[in-house]
């Protein structure tokens, strides 16, 4: 007997939410996207620091907050998990916060408050991290 498109959707689906529940019980912070993108959070705060204070209400709560939002949507989304469409939603949402991060880190470049090596070593982290969420949602689809 043949298996509908649903079936297998869903099966593959709880196959990867099982492989999710086989994490200890330090639940999102063993996921290693969680990780790479919360360290790089810390950096971006780091170095933001170091921005002028008019930038202060602006371009460092843009890039901080964006940065931030990367990792906890990942965090979310592992809460979500046993819900196949908020997992994916919130992955989504960790993707597009990983977009918009990258959008800051250019201007913050453009206004000489990072140098081109340090954008484009953030660019590059990004953008792993965004291959790793898209990755993750193509399986859970």
């Amino acid at each position: 007997m043949a298996v509908n498109r649903k079936e297998k959707t869903t099966g593959r689906l709880q196959q990867k939410m099982a492989e999710i529940d086989s994490v200890d019980a330090q639940g999102h912070r063993n996921v290693q996207v969680y990780q790479l993108a919360y360290n790089l959070a810390m950096e971006v705060f780091r170095e933001s620091k170091a921005f002028p204070k008019e930038e202060a209400f602006s371009l460092i709560d843009q890039i901080r907050r964006s940065s931030r939002s990367v990792a906890a949507n990942v965090a979310e989304a592992f809460r979500k998990r046993q819900y196949p469409n908020m997992f994916v939603n919130k992955l989504v949402e960790s993707d597009a916060k990983v977009t918009e991060t990258q959008v800051w880190v250019d201007f913050a470049c453009d206004c000489d408050y990072l140098s081109s090596e340090r954008r484009d070593d953030f660019v590059k982290r990004y953008e792993a991290i965004g291959k790793m969420l898209s990755g993750m949602i193509a399986k859970s689809r």
